[in-house]
């Protein structure tokens, strides 16, 4: 008796995967135009830090409120036309932003690209699961969340010099020929073969009763919520430390960097070790270390190296987190189980971005220590998985 043949990869996925990579990314990027000009948007439009926060803050919001809309329609209509219709309409919000005279502008620009945000982001999961086998999604997870995380990197630390050569006029319209090149890159390029049908998922008490399900949103809660809230208050976080706008955003970027080694090296270490709870849980620890280190850093020299070990660990984390999600639901809710983990994470960005901005303590430690405390919680929600998350799938 023969045994049975490996499953033929299906010609063309690489190119739909960087399709994918590329709205994810210009997603990421507009959302972080101004994360790192927080204090010159203060200055130029005369609002106060918690109005020139909103620039920010909405993603995380309207990310809440639409993600379990945008997984359920993902699961319905397929990948390729929601994910085609988020990237457009992030892009026509971008084109909101070229009056950049008026605060108000800027912000109603922003909650359009965030309310498209949500219908591009958790399309990853659904895509993956259409177009490579088990073996290879961890690593085809991993480069799509490279996507994200770049796209953070390139706002971070190219939106300071393009304001200052360019002013916020010229910031914006270069951002949004880019928004415009992707969404045609996604219309020109993304396919689906079928393999992971659009279809109604199951209902939702169904997800809510996924054990496992329910501990990746937890980790995901206080994952993301950390990540969110060091991303966002970043400038402030190291102006102390001697470290201007534009070097907060290349710290910024640093840390995406980071994590897009560590998403391209890890995933693929998993899937051939077909682990994965060790490397998420190994990860996590990682992060945690290097977090540490970075909050009691002095140096400019310091909070560089720990900030990339930082984003080394946890983004791969990350992607592991989403590979896990699709791999503990049934094919059919891919879209909504990635959305109920991405609302979870949102969720809890929104509440430690609120928190720290509370606190208001950036010469102190305070913020530093609620980060931590989250931390540690997150490395517990990630020792309570269980070692196969497949076997707790409900099929």
């Amino acid at each position: 008796m023969t045994s049975p043949l490996p499953p033929t990869p299906r010609p063309g996925r690489w190119r739909v995967l960087a399709a994918f990579v590329f709205v994810a990314l210009v997603s990421q990027l507009l959302w972080l135009n101004f994360a790192p000009l927080l204090i010159e948007v203060q200055r130029d439009y005369q609002v106060d830090e918690t109005t020139a926060s909103l620039l920010i803050l909405v993603f995380p919001l309207l990310y809440c409120l639409l993600s379990t809309h945008s997984g359920r329609l993902i699961d319905r209509l397929g990948y390729k036309r929601v994910v085609g219709i988020g990237a457009l309409v992030g892009a026509f919000g971008s084109l909101i932003r070229l009056d950049t005279a008026h605060f108000g502008s800027l912000l109603a620009g922003q909650i359009v690209i965030a309310c498209a945000q949500p219908y591009v982001v958790n399309g990853i999961s659904k895509l993956v699961a259409d177009w490579f086998e088990p073996d290879e999604g961890a690593m085809a997870t991993g480069l799509g969340t490279v996507g994200m995380f770049l796209g953070m990197a390139v706002g971070m630390a190219t939106t300071p010099p393009l304001y200052t050569e360019l002013g916020w006029r010229g910031a914006m319209a270069v951002n949004s020929a880019v928004a415009f090149a992707a969404a045609g890159a996604w219309l020109v390029f993304a396919a689906e073969t079928g393999a992971a049908a659009a279809e109604n998922p199951s209902p939702l008490r169904t997800l809510l009763r996924n054990r496992t399900l329910m501990l990746l949103t937890a980790l995901a809660a206080g994952g993301l919520g950390f990540f969110n809230g060091l991303t966002t208050w970043l400038e402030q976080l190291v102006a102390p430390r001697g470290l201007d706008a534009a070097a907060a955003g290349l710290l910024g970027a640093a840390i995406i960097v980071g994590g897009i080694v560590g998403a391209i090296v890890v995933p693929p270490i998993a899937d051939k070790l077909r682990m994965r709870k060790l490397p998420l849980l190994l990860c996590a620890v990682g992060a945690g270390a290097a977090y540490a280190a970075m909050a009691l850093a002095s140096g400019s020299q310091g909070l560089f190296i720990t900030g990339a070990l930082l984003g080394m660990t946890f983004m791969p984390a990350f992607a592991l987190l989403l590979t896990m999600t699709g791999e503990a639901v049934a094919p059919r809710d891919n879209g909504a189980a990635t959305a109920l983990v991405m609302l979870a994470g949102n969720g809890g960005g929104v509440v430690v971005i609120v928190a720290m901005a509370v606190l208001d303590d950036w010469q102190g430690m305070a913020p530093w220590v609620l980060l931590g405390t989250i931390v540690a919680i997150t490395i517990g929600c990630a020792v309570a998985l269980p070692a196969d998350v497949r076997a707790q799938s409900p099929r």
